[in-house]
């Protein structure tokens, strides 16, 4: 990376902004504080309580051409779930922060969203016990969830162990695949043929796996992950929290989506699990008992930090991350 230009200031990417607070904050937040999406709180006289946040803002998460304000506000909910799900917990209670732009038309605005919260909620089993609503220049969502572990442990991306197997609950692509064809149709006004209609499901109305999680916790997983941004980001920040590296073999693509769109196009929810040989039979009885979706190995975690591959090859870190400064 060359030197910035004089009067340019160079914009740190997501993670390196956050590398940046987590020295800012120094002692004031946990040892593995901002490793994971959520964290684990303990709760005076026993037990704990996982907690995230997320945000969804109109014009940088979500196109509004393209997406309705029920689909804004399902989305907000759900991507803040998946937090939970990535690190097994169930879902207790999740507080709703609207900001809503002060036009004509804002209190439409504003109950579309909150439709969307409550098919969110009544999903994936999350009550809305709260909130916040005030006017502001841009549409944003913010999202905050509780989840519990049943007095079991979290399952954290720091964790995974040289030989583990690596699975995903699902193929990925999808919601990537959904937005381009979304853009594709609203540029050229084609016809929605069925795959269209799966694909743009797939983007506007996404559903964090929280069995899936629960399950893959119960079973011992080693490390866990959502594919929030995607599937080659989100293990390379696995196998960074974990100190190692991975050699993957193959990469399930869903139908309509291109691998380029399986490995950086994010918003899937699927799962990534890190989980020991020895456990693997268990973990794929415990998903069939339960009626999921067989979850899908992928490759193996190595302990050499340095070797990253998809297929034999250097597997960049591919996915969304946000401009920052």
């Amino acid at each position: 990376m060359g030197s910035p230009k004089p009067g340019h200031v160079r914009r740190l990417v997501e993670d390196e902004m956050l590398e940046r607070i987590r020295r800012t904050l120094g002692g004031g937040i946990e040892p593995h504080g901002l490793r994971d999406d959520a964290a684990v709180v303990g709760v005076p006289g026993g037990g704990s309580l996982v907690v995230s946040i997320d945000s969804v803002v109109a014009g940088i998460h979500v196109d509004l051409t393209l997406c309705s304000p029920a689909d804004v506000g399902w989305k907000a909910l759900m991507g803040a779930v998946s937090d939970l799900a990535a690190m097994g917990a169930r879902p207790v209670g999740a507080l709703v922060a609207l900001c809503v732009p002060a036009a004509t038309g804002e209190g439409e605005l504003t109950l579309g969203v909150m439709e969307g919260v409550a098919e969110a909620s009544r999903q994936s089993g999350c009550a809305v016990v709260g909130g916040d609503l005030s006017a502001g220049g841009v549409l944003t969502v913010v999202v905050t969830v509780m989840g519990t572990l049943d007095g079991g442990r979290a399952v954290e991306r720091a964790g995974a162990l040289a030989g583990d197997a690596v699975f995903i609950t699902g193929p990925c692509g999808g919601s990537a695949a959904g937005l381009r064809v979304l853009r594709e149709r609203h540029e050229t006004g084609r016809d929605e043929t069925g795959q269209d209609r799966s694909l743009a499901a797939a983007y506007r109305r996404p559903e964090a796996r929280l069995a899936e999680g629960e399950v893959a916790r119960l079973a011992g997983a080693h490390a866990m992950i959502d594919i929030s941004d995607g599937l080659a980001l989100d293990l390379h920040r696995l196998a960074d929290a974990s100190g190692v590296g991975f050699a993957l073999d193959t990469i399930p693509v869903a139908e309509g989506a291109t691998l380029e769109e399986a490995l950086g196009g994010g918003e899937d929810y699927e799962l990534i699990v890190a989980i020991a040989p020895r456990e693997v039979d268990d973990y794929v009885m415990r998903c069939t008992s339960a009626g999921l979706r067989p979850p899908l190995q992928i490759g193996v975690i190595r302990a050499d930090t340095g070797s990253r591959y998809l297929g034999g090859e250097d597997l960049g870190r591919l996915g969304w991350q946000h401009a920052v400064g």
